[in-house]
Formats: structure tokens, sequence, C-alpha cells
């Protein structure tokens, strides 16, 4: 029959401890014993520790031998595991001392501070920027897998994804761009009426709202309603460890969470950014004839004149870059989301914010673009 009692064998010639027995709670004094026995035989020498014969492991015991390392490497000794069973490694990983915190650092300038957080955003975009790019080819290829294997693709997820971000989606959108074209027309036409052309503030909405507002303000509003839930979804699918589920179970988490999420958003954005610029050319046209005095037939035959095939399509180009830049941003905010709510939390706001900083830049990007080509 086994032993129960914990105990602790040294070796004199090899320096080895051979541990045995039970080392859980219900043997505390016998752990105590054998941890002494441990400590005083260890004398400021390396220890080897064999764990191959312990029965069996709990808390109790591997807090105490991990108090045991600390206080032979405290006199200057070494203690090292050896024949321990993954478990046990595990426990005792975690059951490992910490170290004290280290002290403060001394306060300097506010220059020097200043500079010291300027040069951290620096190094920390760099690295978001290296991320960013090696999760879009993941994504890049999980798309080329799928097209080549038509039958992995998950329709239904996708269906699902157009329906979250497109179609429930219209309703707020159209709202806010249906306000913000009235507002743009109100201010374009008190401003104008100072010079007697009212009129051009058809003209002023007309290129506004298709080549840059239409497609800016569906996409931040998209960043902050679909981004943030991506975010969610995937950070909360982590904090429930359904992701490493996943992968365990042989599947690739990018073909299953994040393919129908991002083609979603690429398919489903320019769609609202076009609905949203025709909302808000109505927004600006009814505006025009309460405060300008205009008539539907003037509106819209001043507005054909102002506007052609390319501005639409202009705003139309972005949008799918754009969906490509939230959802790629939302999916690794959500990857990295760790096991509180308070980190899911900070997350979802990086991802928010981080969407919204990106989508405007690379709006300025592709408005230097098309004037350089004069499009």
């Amino acid at each position: 029959m086994l032993s129960e009692a914990a105990t602790a064998t040294l070796d004199p010639g090899s320096g080895r401890v051979a541990l045995a027995g039970r080392w859980t709670a219900d043997q505390a004094p016998s752990v105590e014993a054998a941890a002494a026995r441990i400590a005083a035989e260890a004398a400021g020498r390396p220890v080897l520790v064999d764990l191959g014969r312990i029965e069996r492991l709990d808390t109790l015991g591997a807090w105490v031998l991990e108090r045991t390392r600390g206080e032979i490497e405290a006199a200057g000794g070494r203690l090292a595991y050896a024949g321990a069973a993954p478990e046990h490694r595990i426990l005792l990983g975690e059951m490992g001392l910490r170290q004290p915190e280290a002290p403060a650092a001394p306060r300097r300038g506010r220059l020097y501070g200043f500079l010291d957080d300027l040069g951290r955003y620096v190094v920390a975009a760099k690295t978001d920027f290296v991320t960013g790019l090696a999760f879009l080819g993941e994504v890049v290829v999980a798309c080329m897998r799928v097209a080549a294997r038509p039958s992995t693709f998950r329709g239904t997820a996708f269906v699902n994804q157009i329906e979250q971000v497109a179609f429930r989606g219209v309703p707020i959108i159209v709202l806010i761009s249906f306000l913000v074209g009235g507002i743009v027309a109100q201010q374009g036409i008190f401003q104008l009426q100072r010079f007697g052309a009212q009129t051009f503030v058809v003209n002023l909405i007309g290129l506004l709202i298709l080549r840059e507002l239409g497609v800016l303000l569906t996409s931040i509003m998209v960043a902050g309603r679909s981004g943030s839930a991506f975010t969610a979804e995937i950070g909360s699918m982590r904090m429930r460890e359904e992701v490493d589920a996943l992968r365990v179970m042989g599947l690739d988490p990018i073909e299953i969470l994040i393919v129908p999420r991002i083609l979603a958003l690429v398919v489903g954005l320019p769609m609202l950014a076009l609905i949203a610029s025709l909302a808000a050319l109505a927004g600006g046209g009814l505006t025009a004839m309460l405060y300008g005095g205009m008539t539907v037939e003037g509106f819209l035959s001043r507005l054909q004149a102002a506007i052609s095939l390319h501005h639409v399509a202009v705003g139309l180009i972005k949008a799918p870059f754009m969906a490509l830049i939230i959802g790629i941003i939302a999916t690794i905010e959500g990857f990295e989301v760790e096991g509180s709510a308070e980190s899911l939390g900070r997350h979802v706001t990086a991802s928010v914010v981080k969407s919204i900083f990106m989508v405007i830049v690379l709006d300025g990007l592709f408005a230097v673009f098309f004037a350089a080509i004069d499009f």
C-alpha cells in the first residue's frame, strides 16, 4: 500500500531529494516537516527535487514547496524540480512566488515625461501597425482557403452579420445622415445669402455629401455600432475560452469568426454609405426648400448639374477599405481581451477610438489621392 504521509528523502551523493506520499492539505504536518528537511539539507547548495513519486499534490503542497524554494534562494542556494507531471508544473507555476513590485521611478521634469510618453505612443503605434498587417495577412489567407473550398464558407453566419451590420443599422444611419444634411444645408444657406448665392448650396451639399460626409459618417457610426459589437462578441468568447475550444476541435477561428464578419462589413458598408448619402441629400433638399425658397424641381435640376457619376464613385470606392480597417481593428482588439470585464471594456473602447481615428486618416489619404489624379 502506498504511503500517505509526505516524505523527503535526500541522496547525499548527488544532492537529489526524492519526494513521495501525498503533499495535500490533509497531510499538512508531514508536508511542513518534509519541507523543513529540504531547507535544512540544502544548506546553501543547489538542490534537485524529484517529484516523480508524489501520489498527489494540491495547492497547499505546491505553495509549501514554492515557499521553501524562496527561502533556499534567499539564503544563496538554488532549488530545481525534476520528474514533475504536467499538472504539477502548472500548479507550481501558479503558486510561484511573485517578485515584489519595483519602486516607483523618480519623478522627472514635464518635458522628459512628455517625450517619454510620446516615445511610448510611437512604439505602441508601430506595434499596432505591424500586428494589423500580420492579422490582415491571416484574414487574406483564410479568405483564399474559403474561396478554394466554397463548402466551408459559413453562409448562414454571413447573412446574419449582413442583417446585423446593414439591415438593422439603416434606421439610425438614415436619421443621423438626414439631420446632418439638413444642418450643413442650413449653415451653407446662411453664409451664402450674404453674397446672394444661396442656390449654390446645392453644389455644396451635393459634392460634400457624396464625396466625403456620406461615407465618413457611415463609417464612424458603423465603427461605433458594429465594430464595438465585434470586439465585445469575440472578447466574450475569449473570456469563456470558446476560441481555444475551436482550436482544440481543429477549427480555424479566423475562418469561423472573422471572415463572415469582415465580408459582411465590406459588402454592407457601401450600401449603407449610399443610403446615408441619399438621406443626407434629402435632408439638405428639405432645408433648402424651407430656408432657401427653392422648389423640388429647382433643387433636383441644380443637383443634377452639380454632380456626376464619378462623385458617387468616390464615396463608394472608399467604403470597402474603411470597412476592412474597421473589421481588422475590431477583431484584433477582441482577440486581445483577457479574462476580466475591465479588459473587455478597455478593448471595446480602444476598438472604437482606433477605428474612428483610422477611418478619418484613410479618408484624408483618399482625399489627397483623388485630388492628385483630378478625380
